[in-house]
């Protein structure tokens, strides 16, 4: 490769003055993070893909909103934003549901498809660390998903309060009713904070599944569900007693528990963040002894990707 001090004063006068003197540093995580949207659309398709399902069943029940709203004006405060909000917390609930579900099947299959098709030689003939990696594919349902998932619920809650508004807008105690109880703002501050608390929750779950990922050579969602299926059915059949399983469903659904107070009195009228309580999340032992196995499993997914060999 010849330079400018190889060549005359004619070719020296053809390179551009504006010529970087020097390269800017790479960015091996935000890159490798970037190659994980590229490859798995399904992390923001499946989500969108399904809040445009449930945006068209709304759609068609606004024919019958008016009538609606005038019975939810017969209820008390706190049955009218139960009521009221009902939609939105079953698109948000069913919405968190699909990313969990995308979650599960990305994490089995991040370190095993590689491994799988034989792509992992080109992968590792780059100059991007295992751990880097491993982070990278950690960071998909930990980070990535959850924000993804947050911004198409707000979008799909502000798609349903311009489509109430607008076919209520010759009821006018109806359309007061609706902006009475639906506070985007409020929710979507519950939601940001809620997703949090669930990825958090379920760290040690993912870091699981990147782990047998790694190690599985086939098969990895069985090698993932059997040994704890085994244990709970050796728990019950041996000492009549269903601890583990209990244990486990807690891991699953403990977060809404520990993150939120559901049931407060007057909560109903006050808002989403009047549940909220952080500080009992945060203090809670089962947290942070996850986040304890999560960096474990995570640390081993490591060590298996970097001595695994492809399939």
């Amino acid at each position: 490769m010849t330079t400018p001090r190889d060549v005359g004063p004619e070719a020296a006068a053809d390179v551009p003055a504006a010529a970087p003197a020097v390269l800017r540093a790479t960015r091996p995580l935000y890159w490798s993070v970037r190659r994980e949207l590229w490859e798995n659309r399904s992390i923001y398709v499946a989500p969108l893909a399904a809040a445009a399902v449930l945006l068209f069943g709304f759609l068609i029940s606004t024919m019958t909103l008016p009538r609606r709203m005038q019975a939810v004006l017969a209820l008390d405060p706190a049955r009218q934003r139960a009521t009221v909000t009902m939609p939105y917390n079953v698109i948000a609930g069913l919405l968190v549901v699909t990313a969990l579900m995308v979650a599960v099947f990305y994490c089995l299959d991040a370190l095993h498809g590689e491994r799988r098709d034989r792509s992992i030689l080109f992968w590792k003939s780059l100059p991007v660390s295992d751990l880097t990696t491993v982070i990278s594919k950690a960071s998909i349902p930990l980070v990535v998903l959850p924000l993804v998932v947050l911004a198409i619920i707000v979008a799909a809650h502000l798609c349903i309060l311009v489509l109430s508004t607008l076919v209520l807008l010759g009821n006018g105690p109806g359309l007061a009713t609706l902006w009475t109880h639906v506070k985007l703002v409020q929710t979507s501050v519950a939601l940001f904070y809620g997703l949090i608390a669930m990825s958090l929750w379920h760290a040690p779950l993912y870091g699981w599944l990147l782990l047998v990922s790694g190690w599985a050579r086939r098969s990895a969602i069985l090698w993932a569900a059997l040994p704890p299926l085994a244990i709970a059915v050796f728990e019950r059949i041996v000492f009549n007693s269903a601890h583990f399983g209990n244990w486990l469903r807690y891991r699953l659904i403990g977060w809404f528990t520990r993150a939120f107070v559901p049931h407060v009195r007057g909560a109903a009228l006050a808002g989403p963040l009047s549940a909220m309580t952080p500080g009992t999340f945060l203090s809670t032992p089962g947290l942070w002894a996850g986040l304890f196995f999560a960096a474990l499993f995570l640390a081993g997914a490591v060590r298996v990707r970097r001595e695994r060999e492809p399939m």
